[in-house]
């Protein structure tokens, strides 16, 4: 898509998770090209000439996918941007939970979707350092930490599991608790199962897929996470689940201290 340009914009649902602000959007990129796609934690930055930029989160459901300017409108398309090459961009999300919004690209750090925001574990300057430095003051349990937007982003419910078990760290322990060398390895884990993830498309559980219409098959390297009394693959006890923040944590309690 990078140096195509939006002709229209069309919204035909603007109820998602917050209202989309249908003039908003027609005023950012009617008639600019597309210069970057970028990221910021869950949220794609499409940033377009002029300093202006399309944020989209997908939720649980939503999809991104180019067809040609004349398809058949998708069920629930709620939203389709014209493209000067004969394309249209199209966002499908059936349960409604995405976002979808401009705004000038200069304001983004300051908006108040992105202001709160932590690191980014796949950025050059995610270092164990920054890492700790960002859970200090803390004294949860270390899977709840992971999954605070606010110390790191990207790290969800299944690679947490996943982060911990290749650091050796028990889900429960406190951050207070966490000694140099275990920052270390769990900084590394982190980097390391989130690689592995995009590499392999995602996980995917339920319905799942991404832009091509392919799941994601990460699922086959899950050492913990969904595995609950099979055996661990690295020390063969016994893997165990237990409910954090109302959520299902995979570990063994045997390489997990």
């Amino acid at each position: 898509m990078v140096g195509d340009t939006v002709e229209t914009v069309d919204v035909r649902e603007r109820r998602l998770r917050e209202p989309v602000r249908t003039a908003a959007l027609r005023r950012h990129l009617t008639g600019r090209r597309l210069v970057e796609i970028g990221r910021r934690a869950k949220y794609l930055l499409l940033h377009f000439e002029g300093g202006s930029t399309l944020v989209v989160h997908l939720g649980m459901s939503g999809r991104l996918t180019l067809a040609p300017a004349d398809a058949p409108r998708e069920p629930h398309e709620h939203a389709a941007f014209r493209l000067a090459s004969g394309r249209k961009l199209r966002f499908r999300d059936p349960r409604r939970f995405g976002v979808l919004f401009a705004l000038p690209t200069a304001s983004i750090a300051t908006d108040r979707h992105f202001r709160a925001l932590g690191l980014e574990p796949l950025d050059e300057g995610f270092s164990a350092t920054a890492f700790a430095f960002a859970g200090r003051r803390r004294s949860c349990a270390v899977k709840a930490m992971l999954m605070d937007a606010s110390v790191v982003v990207g790290v969800g419910n299944i690679y947490a599991s996943e982060a911990l078990h290749r650091a050796g760290i028990h889900p429960t322990r406190s951050v207070a608790r966490i000694s140099r060398a275990r920052w270390d390895r769990l900084a590394a884990a982190v980097v390391a199962v989130l690689r592995d993830a995009v590499e392999q498309g995602g996980t995917t559980l339920n319905d799942f897929a991404d832009a091509l219409g392919e799941s994601g098959y990460f699922q086959v390297s899950l050492a913990v996470y969904g595995r609950e009394g099979e055996a661990c693959l690295r020390c063969g006890a016994t893997i165990r689940r237990l409910r954090q923040l109302g959520r299902s944590t995979y570990y063994c309690p045997g390489c997990q201290t």
